[in-house]
């Protein structure tokens, strides 16, 4: 048996402003499901890396999103952290934390607030990964 991680789906309280905002950053909308009256789902992804995120949302839910406890981020691998803070800035997200370089591992990250309130790290890789360090494996990670 195998298994492994492809797609996340989120509940949204605006579809459309939420594509906007990953489009913003650099992903693409690539599909868009009708699924009830009520129901409207899409995907966005870089059909080239890693998985997707679908989109959910749901008219008869009102208000801000629960978020609960059991989430706590959302990670968004570039290889642009400053740009794609900025990008997010620009399209509605909060800043959490801006670009820096950390200390303990070979990256940048920064953290802004999507729209919809979910935490998002954007990593940038400032050297290809290897096998054990942070992250796991290199595959949809390197810097190339």
């Amino acid at each position: 048996m195998t298994a492994w991680l492809r797609q996340y789906c989120f509940h949204v309280t605006d579809i459309e402003r939420s594509i906007a905002f990953y489009e913003a950053i650099g992903l693409t909308c690539t599909s868009r499901t009708q699924i009830t009256d009520e129901i409207k789902e899409a995907v966005v992804e870089n059909p080239g890396r890693g998985a997707w995120l679908q989109l959910a949302e749901n008219s008869t839910i009102k208000g801000p999103i629960d978020m609960g406890t059991a989430f706590w981020k959302l990670y968004i691998y570039t290889d642009d952290c400053e740009g794609i803070y900025q990008k997010a800035l620009a399209a509605g997200a909060k800043t959490h934390t801006a670009p820096h370089r950390m200390e303990r591992w070979p990256v940048t990250m920064a953290y802004v607030t999507c729209p919809d309130g979910y935490l998002i790290e954007f990593l940038q890789r400032d050297v290809t990964p290897t096998e054990n360090n942070a992250g796991g494996s290199p595959r949809d990670q390197s810097v190339n």
